[in-house]
């Protein structure tokens, strides 16, 4: 399909029938060659209706891709070509939305690709499901259970290099949301057997060539195990390598799913111990040795590997040896102990192998169901996914006792599938309101009657033979199937009472024969009874209990003495029969979804399509059968939407647009196509179509009228793409030429302008030469008259000069002469210049009485200057601390006695530094003003004259107090409630602030400090209040002035004394009116 192709049915593009309800003719040869024709062209999946048929590839196909995946996602199940991931999607939303719990049944032969299915439904659920961390973990776990399962159950046989060798069931868990909790896994009859034989050209189970090929030097050291497969028995040495598998990574995977899946360290030591001890017992040989007595008993040859195997499992190496050379038969109060020759020893060796792994399997299902269940008891959905052997047929009479329980398994299942498929079939039709018609089909309930009937069924008569006392064989089994079954038309056989199969050549006396519905099987009756039985003799039961390995002891509790129970434990037949019943009770419970998978072939290659092994599967899978089923009624449905839209472009009224209901549409469609009313039905949401001819019939005239409407398309397309281009030629012409001629009358007035200059500058330069020569004689004959008129006047004074010359030479001599004094003066003061210094009192004498008073002018001129010159080279801030200096000597030269020390300080202002002290960051914190001072000052108590330190601090707009230590603002006074600051005119620092009667800041009254910077301190605060209230303070210099505190105004009085403390001025209260200040 191109990538730009949008597909919105299986019928599109289809290659062959998508289909086989749709197949016409339908035969087993249409049948084969539309699944080949698929199957060349990599469409491995096939639709019988609700059912995917899976053809194995033998290699990978860029189908199961992410985007795949997203495709799939959410989509009508025959939207879209037939994918195993259509079935998923339609599985899992049926289970998230209509809360319908589902189970998905992949059935095929060995090789066929069922687990390869299985992990593939498993993978896709996961992916669509939710997210999340708790999520994305039950999820890793389920994907990585299959790891572990498939290493010990899985392993290479002559048609599958990983092959299946037991049934598996998983059973996984949702919320409400769709998002998986857990899962629980049942197993079905492991090939035990495999363990201690394999048919040649397969191998054993995959772990024992995944341990000594991956497992690390130390590893096999601790389990006293080789890499060289050819030390153990129970390894087949002719397929221990199997080209493209790594056993050695595969160990490693194993391993690691095993740690995701929820595995301690010591369970997986313990699990490969066990799988050593299973390789070990298979070197233990026994020689034969006679007793005094004539009987004969055996012996271990080589005590070695019974060391190793001891000392692995921590069993009594003399308890094993005994159970492996006695057998303890109890009956009620009785024991008998009896030899075992060789025969029965290695008997009893194969069996303890066998139980051991057939154990050590079942545990690792449980304990994978430990991890993977679900940990909350919310109410669960369940999706079902069977991965079970499909029906089994080896030639030459090679069918045992495990192929008869694998048929008898496939057998329930067809059962299931037909009932079920017809009771879905059926509740469409009642749900649909269509009329249903009886349909005949093969029903294998005779056959399954056969094997499982309680009283003459095969599996009741073979465990009757296996309870029943004296001398039991196959043939005595075999003559009982004779003597019970011998008129049953499904079961033959050559010593059955009919004589009709008397002269069959190709049945043979030690076999009998049933009519399964995948067709006849030739079951080889030896070893069936010893099978069934599965007997592991009590004493071997006994000696593995007593091991010092956990886990080995916990596999065969029946070995505890305390818990003897002589009540003879249940056969395989029978354990198989009630696992099965529970299974197929389980699947009845549950909307069913089929996977049927088909080897092409027996080589395990690509491109390879042998269509007799495929017609061998199709028969025994019963995929006509179902064809048939399906299409007994109505072969192909559809819902009115999707059915209308697809062909309404048949019929003029339905295109392009419907407005009606849909199925109204349909009848419209349907009644102008003519079609007859016998070939389709209406049900209540679907339209159902009897034949595939007629369906076919509408894909033939849906394509033509495709074909015709891409040429209308087409049509209207390429006259719209002419038109479009003919109007874009058109407008481009029309901008071309428009462009054109502004370019060709841009130049044509260029050229206009440009000769238009040239005259004009021509005629500008003739006119402006004309008025030069003009101007230039006019210039001539003015400096002729003038030249002529200066030298008659200069005649004419000269004449008239003479007479006056001597009256006036004395004064213009003594003007020159002055003149010449003054210029020596200026030029000698030039030299004699004092310093630029402003403070340089130096200035040169005057050389003559009659200059005094130019020479003072010039003295106070020049000191004004160099005043200038030196205010000029002041910065910003020297400015503004000159200017305050200034304004303090204005404000208290000569007034305060104070005044001339504070000269030579400078104003800082900031004496406190808040902005850097950490202390004061509460502080710093709550002023956002410009603080203008910071200093510490003493506050003088009304009460008693004693002071108190606070830090005072002035702003643009507030004068405030606040706490030394703690830096927590005490009082906050805006500048314009400053009225007055009074002060002494002696040497002290003391001066109070009088606030505005009435206002807020008053309510304690006026403020007495004292400060070491008392002018620096009233100068800022003079200088910012007239900046602020553009009123000038009033400072009042005076030894005595009156303060108000609280209600009382109280009179501060400095006076002149001699100090205790040396230079400090004193404060003491005399009375209610009066506060004395000591000065020194």
């Amino acid at each position: 399909m191109a990538k730009m192709e949008v597909k919105t049915s299986l019928l599109d593009n289809m290659i062959g029938v998508g289909d086989m309800v749709l197949l016409e003719p339908l035969n087993e040869e249409t049948f084969i060659n539309n699944l080949k024709k698929r199957f060349d062209h990599n469409e491995i999946y096939t639709y019988i209706g609700s059912v995917v048929v899976s053809v194995n590839p033998y290699r990978s196909l860029p189908i199961y891709s992410p985007e795949k995946v997203e495709d799939y996602r959410n989509r009508n199940f025959y939207e879209l070509s037939p994918h195993i991931f259509a079935l998923s999607d339609e599985a899992y939303r049926s289970l998230r939305d209509q809360d319908k719990d589902q189970c998905i049944l992949i059935t095929g032969e060995s090789g066929a690709g069922k687990t390869e299915a299985s992990k593939l439904v498993m993978s896709y659920v996961a992916a669509v499901c939710g997210k999340g961390a708790e999520v994305n973990q039950v999820k890793e776990q389920l994907l990585q259970s299959n790891p572990v399962l498939e290493a010990f159950g899985n392993a290479k046989t002559v048609r599958n290099d990983n092959s299946s060798r037991f049934g598996k069931y998983m059973d996984i868990e949702f919320d409400f949301k769709g998002d998986p909790l857990g899962g629980v896994i049942s197993n079905y009859l492991l090939e035990k057997s495999r363990v201690v034989k394999q048919p040649r050209g397969e191998r054993n189970f995959h772990v024992f060539y995944q341990l000594l090929s991956g497992a690390s030097e130390e590893l096999l050291d601790k389990l006293t195990l080789e890499r060289d497969f050819s030390r153990y028995n129970y390894l087949s040495l002719d397929s221990a390598k199997v080209n493209g598998v790594d056993d050695a990574a595969n160990f490693r995977t194993v391993r690691n799913a095993m740690q995701i899946v929820g595995f301690l360290d010591h369970e997986a030591e313990s699990v490969l111990e066990v799988v050593a001890a299973v390789l070990k017992l298979g070197n233990i040989e026994f020689k034969p040795e006679s007793r005094v007595n004539g009987l004969d008993e055996s012996k271990i040859k080589d005590k070695n590997e019974l060391k190793e195997i001891c000392e692995l499992t921590g069993i009594d190496q003399s308890v094993l040896e005994r159970a492996f050379s006695f057998r303890t038969v109890e009956a009620k109060q009785e024991k008998v102990s009896t030899t075992l020759n060789v025969a029965q020893a290695y008997y009893a060796r194969d069996a303890l192998a066998k139980n051991l792994y057939s154990r050590l399997f079942s545990w690792l299902v449980n304990r994978i169901n430990e991890s993977i269940k679900a940990q909350t008891k919310v109410r669960k959905k369940v999706m079902g996914v069977l991965d079970i052997y499909g029906f089994e047929i080896f030639e030459n009479a090679d069918n045992s006792f495990e192929q008869f329980i694998i048929n008898y398994c496939n057998e329930k299942l067809q059962q299931i599938f037909i009932e079920l498929t017809l009771k879905e079939e059926q509740e469409e039709y009642v749900r649909e309101g269509i009329e249903w018609t009886h349909i005949d089909y093969f029903n294998n309930a005779i056959i399954c009657d056969l094997i499982e009937n309680n009283t003459n069924g095969i599996l009741a008569m073979l465990d009757e033979e296996c309870l029943r006392p004296g001398t039991v064989t196959d043939e005595t089994f075999l003559e009982k199937l004779n003597q019970v079954c011998a008129t049953h038309q499904h079961f033959e056989s050559r010593m059955s009472k009919s004589s009709r199969f008397l002269n069959d050549t190709s049945l043979p006396h030690s076999c009998f024969r049933i009519q399964h519905y995948a067709g006849k099987v030739l079951y080889q009756v030896e070893g069936f009874v010893d099978k069934n039985n599965d007997l592991l003799y009590r004493d071997l039961s006994q000696a593995m209990w007593k091991a010092g390995h956990t886990l080995i002891k916990s596999l065969f509790p029946e070995g505890n003495p305390a818990k003897i129970n002589l009540k003879r434990p249940p056969t395989a037949g029978s354990q198989f029969k009630a696992s099965v019943a529970t299974l197929m009770k389980n699947l009845q419970t549950k909307n069913p979804n089929y996977i049927r998978c088909i080897k092409p072939n027996d080589k395990k290659a690509a491109r390879i399509f042998s269509e007799a092994l495929v017609c061998h599967q199709i028969r025994y899978l019963g995929l006509l059968e179902n064809v048939r089923v399906r299409r007994a009624g109505y072969a192909f449905r559809q819902a009115y939407e999707p059915c209308l839209e697809r062909y309404k472009m048949l019929c003029k009224q339905t295109w392009p647009h419907w407005k009606g209901p849909a199925r109204a549409g349909v009848e419209v469609l349907f009644n102008e196509l003519e079609i007859p009313v016998e070939e389709y039905s209406f049900g209540r949401s679907k339209i159902f179509i009897r034949n595939p001819r007629t369906l076919f019939k509408l894909e033939d005239l849906r394509k033509q009228r495709l074909e015709d409407l891409a040429t209308l398309i087409q049509k209207i397309y390429r006259g719209w793409k002419c038109r479009t281009h003919f109007l874009l030629m058109k407008k481009s012409q029309i901008v071309i030429a428009a462009w054109y001629r502004r370019y060709a009358q841009q130049k044509r007035y260029q050229q206009i302008k440009s000769s238009a200059l040239v005259i004009q500058s021509y005629i500008r330069g003739w006119k402006a030469r004309k008025i030069l020569r003009e101007l230039k004689h006019r210039k001539r004959c003015e400096e002729a008259a003038t030249t002529i008129a200066a030298y008659w006047h200069g005649t004419q004074v000269r004449r008239e000069y003479r007479k006056f010359f001597r009256a006036n030479a004395g004064k213009k001599i003594y003007e020159f002469t002055l003149q010449r004094i003054v210029q020596k003066y200026f030029l000698e003061m030039k030299n004699k210049m004092p310093s630029l210094s402003p403070v340089d009192k130096n200035w040169p004498p005057r050389p003559y009485l009659f200059l005094d008073s130019t020479h003072k002018e010039l003295k106070r001129i020049f000191h004004l200057w160099r005043c200038k010159k030196y205010r000029d080279q002041f910065t910003d801030q020297q400015k503004l601390i000159y200017e305050e200096k200034l304004e303090a000597s204005e404000l208290f030269k000569d007034k305060k006695a104070l005044y001339p020390s504070s000269v030579g300080q400078p104003f800082q202002g900031a004496y406190l530094e808040i902005n850097k002290n950490p202390k004061y960051k509460k502080l710093k914190d709550a002023i956002e003003e410009k603080i203008i001072i910071a200093e510490v000052v003493n506050k003088i108590n009304r009460a008693n004259g004693k002071s108190t330190s606070r830090i005072f601090l002035l702003t643009n707009n507030n004068l405030l107090l606040a706490d030394q230590k703690s830096g927590q603002i005490k009082s906050e006074v805006p500048l314009v409630d400053v009225t007055k600051v009074s002060m002494s005119s002696q040497n002290d620092g003391f001066f109070a602030v009088h606030l505005k009667e009435g206002s807020e800041a008053a309510s304690k009254g006026d403020f007495l400090f004292s400060s070491d910077h008392l002018i620096e301190m009233a100068t800022k605060l003079y200088r910012t209040t007239l900046s602020q209230t553009k009123q000038k303070l009033n400072i009042e210099i005076s030894d005595e002035f009156l303060v108000q505190f609280r209600q009382d105004k109280v009179c501060v009085k400095f006076i002149q004394g001699n100090q205790k403390n040396g230079s400090v001025p004193t404060c003491k209260r005399k009375n209610n009116r009066l506060l004395e200040v000591a000065v020194p």
